[in-house]
């Protein structure tokens, strides 16, 4: 095989940032990915985010620099299943520890495999004997047992953004035994967070899948699959300058000038049952109340873009925040004072940083997130000699790593409205000390670092122990296999 330094690498996912005129990359992970992929020369494929009529069986191709951006359209019916259904009514809810809103409908798993199938079989059609695959993702959990029967024997990762639940929760998913199954034809399986990893193990060994030969190894079909914690992070370098250079945005301006002297709490989320956006109303709330002083003198920025605007679940809970911040608004509102600027739009990452910068307190108080970079992303950005205070939901994945926030418990309102208090009279000597100890921890494990150390673990994979790497003409088109496995 070639040498670890020309392997091509092809990352998978759900949606690929295809270049575009006068575009910026929006995120640190973006950046990440590309760069990982620069390095050798390098395939994206995924979703092109459109559905149409008729796709056409082809990927269309960008290429910019070293790096090819290929995309599939997918039909009406095919997002319908795939996507909105099986994905995010099934897969979502599930990880998320959401069983009431588990939707099983035996035509959207169907569709879900199916699209793993189109898609693997258009992948096989660019793949090279020595790349190395990183998928990522719940969107393609089947992904890797599907290109193992077109005749693909590269090595194959797989990265999961969101939580893996225990088994008693876990084993809710439809087709349950069949998905645990599919995640044996990958030779690295990564997670967040310790806990996700024993979680999936644990499922794997209470459905007797294949055979635990250790912590972070598993056999499955004479297959050896590594497990493992890959906590993923930031660019704090470019981010924290970012937030400095933000100060000047007409938009922060704006925004400063808006609150007076008042302090600013802001929360920046994805619209999504997961981030505990009532909960987190109600605790702020509860502060106001609670504490009638700070009335009139803080003011809660929440900013919460639209998403999966065509689940129907999604708009039920789109009117019901608004109609709690309403509520807020109305009963403890004053005419010169808002309590709650609750704002549905998108806003610029820069814009962000700044914010950020601005900021009393970040409140990050999911009731589950895999990670939530927002919490990483609000450290990073504030100053040293006057830094604002996290508060972070313990069921956050950054709480493994930024313990030093103020942790809560999004279910307990009247604690998080205690926090709350506790975190705007907080001394400066205590602020900068808690602040100090989370950024060494950001710095220690960056976005760059978490890419490196996966693609380092994956590319480590013993190629006799996995029984699936084999010398190969360069000329060899996976797409048509000398023999293709039966399922």
């Amino acid at each position: 095989m070639c040498p670890a330094s020309q392997q091509r690498l092809v990352v998978v996912s759900n949606r690929v940032p295809v270049p575009k005129d006068g575009s910026n990359k929006a995120g640190g992970l973006t950046v990440a990915l590309e760069g990982a992929l620069k390095q050798s020369g390098g395939l994206w494929f995924g979703w092109s985010g459109e559905t149409v009529e008729n796709p056409p069986g082809e990927a269309k191709m960008v290429q910019s620099g070293n790096i090819t951006f290929a995309v599939l359209d997918l039909t009406k019916q095919d997002y319908d299943e795939y996507y909105a259904g099986f994905a995010n009514r099934a897969l979502w809810p599930v990880c998320h520890y959401r069983l009431d809103l588990v939707q099983i409908e035996r035509h959207e798993l169907d569709g879900y495999f199916r699209v793993n199938h189109a898609f693997a079989a258009s992948l096989a059609l660019l793949l090279r004997p020595d790349d190395v695959i990183w998928v990522h993702d719940y969107h393609f959990i089947p992904l890797a047992s599907e290109l193992r029967k077109l005749g693909c024997k590269n090595r194959i990762g797989f990265f999961l953004h969101i939580l893996w639940p225990p088994p008693d929760v876990a084993s809710a998913l439809p087709a349950y035994g069949r998905l645990l199954s599919s995640f044996g034809a990958y030779d690295l399986v990564g997670f967040h967070t310790p806990q996700d990893a024993e979680n999936f193990q644990q499922c794997l060994t209470r459905e007797n899948i294949g055979s635990s030969v250790g912590p972070g190894e598993h056999h499955i079909d004479s297959h050896r699959m590594r497990i493992g914690a890959f906590p993923v992070g930031i660019d704090i370098d470019t981010f924290g300058k970012m937030a400095a250079a933000a100060e000047d945005n007409a938009l922060v301006r704006r925004t400063l000038k808006s609150l007076g002297d008042r302090d600013l709490i802001i929360g920046v989320d994805r619209l999504d049952y997961s981030k505990g956006l009532k909960q987190r109303i109600e605790a702020f709330s509860c502060f106001i109340k609670s504490n009638p002083d700070f009335r009139n003198h803080v003011t809660y920025i929440q900013i919460t873009p639209k998403s999966r605007s065509d689940v129907p679940e999604y708009q039920q809970m789109q009117r019901e925040i608004a109609e709690q911040a309403g509520w807020t608004n109305g009963s403890l509102g004053e005419v010169d004072w808002t309590p709650v600027r609750y704002v549905n739009r998108t806003v610029g990452h820069s814009a962000l940083a700044g914010l950020y910068r601005m900021s009393r307190i970040g409140l990050v108080t999911p009731l589950r997130d895999g990670m939530n970079l927002v919490a990483k992303e609000f450290v990073a950005a504030q100053r040293p000699e006057d830094p604002g205070v996290l508060i972070l939901s313990r069921f956050a994945g950054a709480a493994h790593e930024l313990d030093c926030a103020i942790l809560v418990n999004p279910y307990d309102t009247e604690a998080c409205g205690a926090a709350i208090a506790r975190a705007l009279q907080m001394p400066i000597e205590e602020r900068r000390e808690r602040w100090a100890t989370m950024m060494e921890r950001l710095r220690s494990n960056t976005v760059q670092a978490w890419c490196q150390g996966f693609l380092d673990s994956l590319r480590s994979v013993s190629v006799e122990s996995t029984g699936l790497f084999i010398e190969h003409d360069t000329r060899t088109n996976w797409s048509v296999p000398p023999e293709t496995p039966s399922p």
